[in-house]
């Protein structure tokens, strides 16, 4: 009986499992059957997720897919990359469909990154390629003699340069122009419409020697007294005979600056620095009376060539050693003797000039390590004349005073009837400057210079721009009084102009990317890139005005580019 019951209990027991393995097979099945209709209803379209990712108003479906982004994210020990990436993706998919996606977000994080450089762009669209008059032996600023290499002379002082050194301080070559100097290539280069080429293979180069070079002497004059003649026999006309040694420092000035002489005999106008990137200068200050900045010296030359002027002769950083080059090589007697030792331990010095030298305003390194700006210099004024012009939209320089163009609106007229502003484009090549100016915020523009050689038919050099970039937070529209007042501009300054203020060419990335190439990189505070996208507008508008009240566009827009454009 016992047997029966238990053959009896194990064959329920085997039937029910049965049933029960039966019931979760069908209860499968019913699920795998109703889970497509449940999918289906939902109404969403099926291919949204492949370009978007789950849709956000399905908080059920969102949810599990957050979780293993966010469990996935713990073990990868990325720091969100896999969030990164997946963000990265769906903009590649929208960048290819013609959606802006990542490619309208790099270009707002960081220059230079649509399609590679901006910079690089810029400097390819036609706007920049507009062709310039054939350049003639009488456009250039110096006859080179091809048979004549450089080479360092003896000057009798060891503590110059050595012979035995001389091959390693200058470049070698096949022709004459090989064995020159990077410096001297550039002076070669010079000619009647610009200072240096659009496409200049030599700026990386120079600029790079201006802020690593070796400085052998410093001081306020040009070269150290041992050293004979300037060396570039090459570049001498046939009427001039060997020269001393002259300094190429402008005269004048308000505050201290120091020739830098390189061992290739190269020199630079070293300007230090007085304020950090963030300060501005004080409401109250006048003009006449601000810091002149190194780093606006910097941005200065950039942002002319981003402009298409190429005016301004090449800028770098650089970072000095106070003790080792320049109060323990320099030559200068009156400078040697201002160099102290602050309470900080901090070696400080502060030179001879009207404003700012003196100890309540010294220079100090950190402890003896001082930034500032390497500008390359123009040839020397015994080589190349220049001439200096007081220009006619010069302030008055006094704390009450306004100067004439200040109080008569309709002194364009008196200037157009004024040689050298009466004919050519010298008065063009003028308001371009002033655009130059206010786009920097530089009420410091007195005189501007000219090649001698040239006479009037030639490029203004746009130096000594160290006020520049004082205040972000405010403009000073009298900076514009040549455009506002002449409404004359030249057309492809205006279409430049036109084309900064677009999206892929907005000004304040292409100097972003032009300075983050220097040693001093960041060059700029981002409120003062900031500022020159609004004063750029506010240039255009003033011009748009001119336009609205002439009788006709081409008094307006000069035409300099014929039918390129």
């Amino acid at each position: 009986m016992r047997r029966q019951l238990q053959t009896l209990f194990q064959r329920k027991f085997k039937v029910s499992l049965l049933f029960l393995l039966l019931l979760a097979l069908l209860v499968h099945l019913a699920m795998d059957l109703a889970l497509p209709t449940a999918h289906g209803s939902c109404g969403c379209d099926a291919k949204a997720p492949k370009a978007s990712g789950v849709p956000s108003g399905n908080s059920v479906l969102a949810g599990p897919k957050k979780l293993s982004l966010r469990i996935l994210q713990d073990f990868s020990g990325s720091n969100g990359s896999l969030e990164k990436g997946s963000q990265l993706q769906g903009a590649r998919l929208q960048a290819r469909d013609g959606k802006p996606g990542v490619r309208h977000q790099r270009g707002e994080g960081k220059a230079g990154q649509i399609e590679g450089s901006k910079l690089a762009a810029l400097f390819e669209h036609p706007l920049y390629n507009i062709p310039m008059p054939e350049v003639t032996e009488k456009d250039k600023l110096f006859v080179v003699n091809p048979m004549e290499k450089f080479s360092l002379r003896s000057s009798g002082s060891d503590e110059w340069v050595s012979s035995s050194k001389a091959e390693t301080l200058l470049p070698t070559g096949k022709t004459a122009y090989d064995t020159y100097p990077t410096w001297l290539k550039f002076h070669v280069g010079i000619n009647r419409y610009e200072l240096y080429p659009r496409r200049d293979p030599l700026m990386p180069t120079l600029l790079r020697d201006l802020a690593t070079q070796r400085i052998v002497s410093s001081g306020t004059t040009s070269l150290p007294a041992p050293l004979p003649a300037p060396l570039p026999r090459c570049l001498l006309p046939a009427s001039l005979i060997p020269l001393s040694p002259l300094s190429v420092q402008k005269s004048g000035g308000t505050q201290l600056k120091l020739i830098m002489t390189f061992p290739n005999y190269g020199q630079a106008l070293f300007k230090p620095m007085k304020q950090t990137r963030d300060q501005e200068t004080p409401i109250d200050f006048f003009y006449f009376s601000d810091f002149e900045r190194h780093n606006a010296e910097i941005a200065a030359f950039h942002l002319d060539r981003i402009l298409g002027f190429r005016r301004i002769p090449p800028v770098s950083g650089r970072l000095v050693n106070i003790t080792r080059e320049i109060r323990d090589i320099t030559t200068d007697k009156k400078l040697a003797k201002t160099f102290f030792t602050s309470p900080a331990g901090n070696v400080c010095f502060y030179g001879e000039c009207s404003y700012y030298c003196s100890t309540e305003h010294a220079l100090c390194g950190k402890p003896d390590r001082l930034e500032g700006s390497m500008a390359a210099l123009l040839p020397d004024k015994t080589l190349a004349k220049r001439r200096s012009w007081r220009s006619p939209w010069r302030r008055s320089y006094h704390k009450s005073k306004k100067a004439e163009w200040e109080l008569n609106p309709n002194y364009c007229a008196q200037v157009r009837e004024t040689p050298p502003y009466d004919r050519g484009h010298r008065l063009l090549d003028l308001i371009d400057m002033a655009v130059l100016d206010f786009l920097m915020g530089n009420m410091d523009r007195h005189h501007y210079e000219t090649f001698e050689k040239f006479g009037n038919d030639t490029f203004l050099l746009h130096l000594d721009n160290g006020r520049g970039f004082g205040t972000h937070s405010r403009d000073e529209p009298s900076i514009l009084a040549p455009l506002r007042q002449c409404c004359s501009i030249k057309k492809s300054t205006y279409l430049r102009l036109q084309l900064l203020a677009t999206q892929p060419y907005r000004l304040s990335d292409l100097l972003r990317e032009a300075l983050a190439t220097d040693p001093l990189a960041p060059i700029l505070a981002e409120p003062h890139l900031r500022a020159l996208d609004r004063r750029l507008g506010k240039v255009l508008v003033t011009v748009g005005r001119c336009l609205a009240g002439a009788a006709r566009r081409d008094e307006v827009l000069v035409d300099d580019v014929g039918s390129w454009v």
